[in-house]
């Protein structure tokens, strides 16, 4: 598997100018999109867009940074998945708490699991950050298996890898090269998919009801 980690440049997302993340370079502004077109690029190498900072929520951040990782990561993931490639991710801060983690379980199902089948949207993966003696602690390393267990939907484990959704498999060549105009009509805006306000898989809750 081929897959590209972008950053996630949340400061200055709410301000017009996109400051920060034109700093970095990434030309993102109100009527552009950033983003989209690396999805699209990616889309031609069969790779995975991954991202970050998906434990973060705006109300976390300084109102002076004008900070907004929640609506970032709803334009990235959005871009991902309208150019049908899978997108992964990781957290960005070591987190312990459940507030974190079930805004990672949002941002991994946007739309809560679907009984009838897979999610339309999901993450094909996650990279939790990281293992250390804060995270194996008694009170942290419980809550931390139940988050484990609610990314898998409260299933018991299955050790058949067949069965999982991402089998591993050789490479595949990349297609044609993008022309210029196709990667340029990826910057027009679109409304990124909407995200539930909450997860249905909490770490506090009992999961997925009847």
């Amino acid at each position: 598997m081929l897959a590209a980690k972008v950053s996630g440049i949340h400061w200055w997302y709410k301000s017009d100018s996109h400051a920060a993340e034109l700093t970095a370079g990434y030309y993102n502004l109100q009527d552009r999109d950033g983003y989209r077109p690396i999805a699209r690029m990616l889309s031609r190498h069969y790779a995975t867009l991954n991202f970050t900072c998906l434990e973060m929520r705006d109300s976390e951040q300084s109102a002076s940074a004008k900070s907004g990782p929640q609506e970032l990561v709803q334009q990235v993931l959005s871009g991902g998945w309208r150019e049908n490639i899978e997108v992964a991710g990781e957290n960005a801060l070591a987190r312990y708490d459940s507030t974190a983690y079930n805004q990672i379980l949002l941002n991994a199902r946007p739309n809560g699991v679907n009984k009838d089948g897979p999610p339309k949207l999901k993450m094909s993966g996650l990279t939790y950050l990281r293992l250390s003696d804060d995270l194996l602690e008694a009170k942290n390393f419980s809550i931390f298996k139940t988050f484990v267990k609610k990314m898998h939907a409260d299933q018991d484990y299955c050790p058949d890898p067949n069965k999982y959704n991402s089998p591993i498999v050789p490479l595949e060549k990349s297609k044609p090269k993008i022309p210029i105009q196709d990667l340029l009509e990826a910057t027009k805006p679109k409304v990124p998919f909407p995200f539930d306000k909450q997860t249905d898989m909490s770490v506090d809750g009992d999961g997925l009801s009847d």
